[in-house]
């Protein structure tokens, strides 16, 4: 670069916009997208140790997509290229595969492709990315405001990892221009500028969370100002209307917003709300939608979605787009407004929807015959019998008779199913009452099972299917308990979640199939423990193996003690813990605002007693022995100064409450099957001084002769026997309260 280049760029940068000039440089100075960048986020982990595999941003406008990419490239120490598809085409392709093969070849570094607009590259150009991105010669990141899974290729989708960008909250934009006006090197710190909080709340309400949107704003009203003879700029509310005139609403007629807002305008009629249906027809309207294409899309909907039960919808609607091409805009807007009224408050009914049911019927059921009474009789009556035993219904009652008129493979089958919904009702009776006498109330119908929601990131094939093998080895009861326990916490795929109690790392493996683009935290007792959680994860990638820490409620490792977790998962954490709301408390203090924490305990005081297990009939105890027996075995559950054992599900619900959070609580008693080995009654008969054991309850109560008939009778009646064992058991699910 030569003084000349120098000079240029330098007079680029200081008379840059304001927006490009007070891009972050680094993670800590960006603003929003905590989903994604929060402590522990998958994201954050992956920049912060030059960790990256290919990505794509899908966001608005104004969100940070291109100023990650910046941060990317200011923080990497591989090769950055960037380029932007709108001026870009396969010559600038071919060049950055070029420098990557020689960076590759002769440096062994990795080489990173920033494609900006990402969507603006045609098939081909896209294509021209997709061997390099499969063997690695590129590490690819895109930009895209549309969603990337129609406008990107699929196969660059699916070899990359997508994280999607939130508009900016009103407390983001304003910390954004807090930063404006109080940054001396890139923004307004050297100027006096005041600005009236009336003011910054108008420009954070009006961006509409672009960040682009505002400081554009903001420059325009310090720049456009006058100062005032104290070198004051004041920014009043006048100024700030002034400055950012009108909302910018997000709205593309070829992308994602466009068929965004008319599909939340469909549900909305669909789901009878005339406020939401007018809110955003009146959104389409404003950003400057073509009215006809709203109209046929209420008239498909009047058919589709009212039908039978308002058979006036279609005829408004028609008449209501017949008016509009009459009278056009802006008073055409009546009969658009007067059709999407009429429909919202219309009643509902999807029956037509049987058609397509019919459909599918035609396509399983190919070679069906016409019923020979169906047929046409005026051609072939007397040679094949054609028509022969069709009964002319207006020969009889009512113009009805009860007569087939579907093919045999299909007789009882039901595709019409009308709703109880306005006139429909009456058509429906009608209905029910030929079907009972046609096929002798054979009324059935299909469910149709919903598929699964597509994921944003890439099929693992090796991570999933080891995944699976390893949940797979728990017992159908630990299954349960693990299923119900995440259907309880909810979490989102970029959450952060806890295990408490990692031991069997049942709940981790499951934590770590719901949170791909979160992280995994994994407590466990002993390093033994942790050593076995790394070795079984070391088949994962380094990223999405879970971190695991020596630690408890009681020792929180100093890894975690500054980080909140938006979800806190635990298999009997607060079983052995006599000190359970300071625990409860722990597990607050470690929470988000707004985190959940579920947790499944064995209740110890409702566990099965032992005595129960034998018939005291045929084992020859005197009375006076099996009376003290069941009194010590009752006092292990009933001591009041046991906190570890004397405690039930309500009070865990006081615990949690008295910690900020809002409980609910699933009891459940049952009967598991259990075989009572040796090694279980040596456990249950050993002296353990740090822990109590059965023998130590029972010898408070009975002498040492007497425990060894109490023994030689478990072991004469239940060992190796296959009993049913009783307990009791909480499922907590808690929410902090805001």
């Amino acid at each position: 670069m030569n003084l000349f280049d120098y000079h240029r760029q330098q007079r680029i940068a200081a008379e840059a916009p304001l927006a490009d000039r007070l891009r972050p440089r680094t993670l800590e100075e960006f603003v929003g997208q905590e989903h994604i960048l929060g402590a522990g986020r998958l994201l954050r982990r992956a920049i912060s140790a030059d960790r990256l595999s290919s990505l794509i941003f899908y966001g608005p406008p104004g969100t940070g997509k291109t100023t990650l990419a910046r941060i990317i490239a200011n923080t990497t120490n591989a090769n950055f290229i960037a380029i932007n598809a709108v001026l870009s085409g396969v010559k600038e392709i071919r060049e950055a595969i070029d420098s990557a093969q020689t960076e590759r070849g002769m440096h062994a570094r990795r080489t990173i492709l920033f494609v900006d607009e990402v969507h603006r590259f045609n098939k081909a150009q896209q294509d021209a990315l997709l061997p390099w991105v499969e063997n690695s010669t590129i590490i690819l990141i895109g930009a895209t405001t549309e969603n990337p899974f129609f406008e990107v290729n699929k196969a660059l989708v699916s070899r990359s990892r997508l994280f999607q960008l939130q508009p900016l909250s009103a407390a983001d934009l304003r910390q954004v221009l807090q930063q404006a006006l109080s940054d001396e090197e890139r923004g307004y710190g050297k100027l006096k500028v005041e600005i009236d909080p009336v003011a910054i709340s108008h420009l954070a309400n009006v961006a509409n969370g672009d960040a682009r949107s505002l400081l554009n704003a903001l420059e325009l009203a310090v720049e456009t100002t006058r100062t005032a003879p104290d070198g004051t700029i004041a920014i009043t509310l006048a100024v700030a209307e002034e400055s950012i005139q009108q909302r910018a609403v997000l709205y593309d007629k070829e992308g994602d917003a466009h068929f965004d807002t008319i599909s939340a305008f469909i549900k909305s009629v669909r789901g009878s709300d005339p406020d939401a249906a007018l809110y955003w027809l009146a959104k389409m309207v404003y950003a400057g939608e073509e009215p006809r294409f709203i109209l046929r899309r209420l008239l498909i909907l009047a058919s589709e979605d009212i039908g039978l039960a308002d058979p006036q919808a279609v005829v408004v609607v028609n008449a209501c787009a017949q008016a509009f091409d009459r009278v056009g805009l802006p008073e055409g807007r009546y009969p658009l407004a007067q059709a999407t009224l009429y429909l919202a408050n219309a009643p509902k009914s999807n029956s037509i929807m049987g058609f397509f049911d019919a459909l599918a019927a035609v396509e399983r059921e190919r070679q069906s015959d016409v019923p020979n009474p169906l047929k046409d009789s005026s051609r072939d009556k007397q040679g094949f019998g054609h028509g022969q035993g069709y009964l002319y219904p207006h020969a009889y009652r009512d113009h009805w008779i009860e007569q087939q008129y579907l093919p045999t493979s299909l007789q009882g089958r039901v595709f019409y199913q009308p709703s109880e919904q306005g006139a429909e009702a009456l058509i429906k009776l009608q209905v029910e009452r030929n079907r009972e006498a046609q096929l002798a109330a054979m009324v059935g119908g299909d469910q149709m099972e919903l598929p699964e929601i597509l994921t944003f990131s890439p099929d693992d094939a090796q991570s999933d299917r080891w995944l699976q093998r390893t949940v797979s080895q728990a017992g159908d009861r630990l299954a349960k308990i693990r299923d119900r326990l995440f259907v309880g916490l909810s979490p989102h795929r970029h959450h952060v979640i806890l295990d408490l109690n990692a031991a069997t790392g049942l709940l981790t493996w499951e934590a770590l199939r719901k949170v791909p683009e979160g992280g995994v935290y994994a407590l466990v007792s002993a390093q033994t423990q942790a050593i076995a959680l790394q070795e079984q994860s070391a088949s994962l990638p380094e990223l999405s193996r879970p971190l695991v820490m020596v630690g408890s409620l009681t020792e929180i490792p100093p890894e975690i003690a500054q980080m909140r977790f938006d979800r806190i998962v635990g298999d009997r954490a607060l079983i052995h813990a006599s000190d359970k709301g300071e625990r409860i408390q722990v597990i607050a203090d470690l929470l988000q605002p707004d985190g959940k924490v579920a947790l499944y305990e064995s209740i110890p005081r409702h566990s099965q007693r032992i005595y129960r297990l034998l018939d005291f009939s045929k084992l020859g105890i005197s009375k006076d022995l099996r009376d003290r027996w069941m009194q010590a075995e009752e006092a292990i559950y009933s001591n009041p100064d046991d906190a570890m054992i004397n405690w039930d599900a309500e009070d865990l619900r006081t615990l949690f409450e008295r910690a900020g959070f809002t409980v609910e609580l699933d009891v459940e008693s049952k009967v598991n099957q259990i075989s009572i080995s040796s090694a279980m009654l040596d456990r249950w008969f050993s002296q353990n001084n740090s822990k109590p054991t059965y023998l130590s309850y029972l010898s408070k109560f009975l002498s040492d002769a007497e425990i060894e008939i109490v023994r030689q009778a478990i072991v004469e009646k239940l060992l190796n026997k296959i009993v049913d064992w009783q307990a009791k058991s909480v499922t907590i699910v808690a929410s902090l309260s805001m």
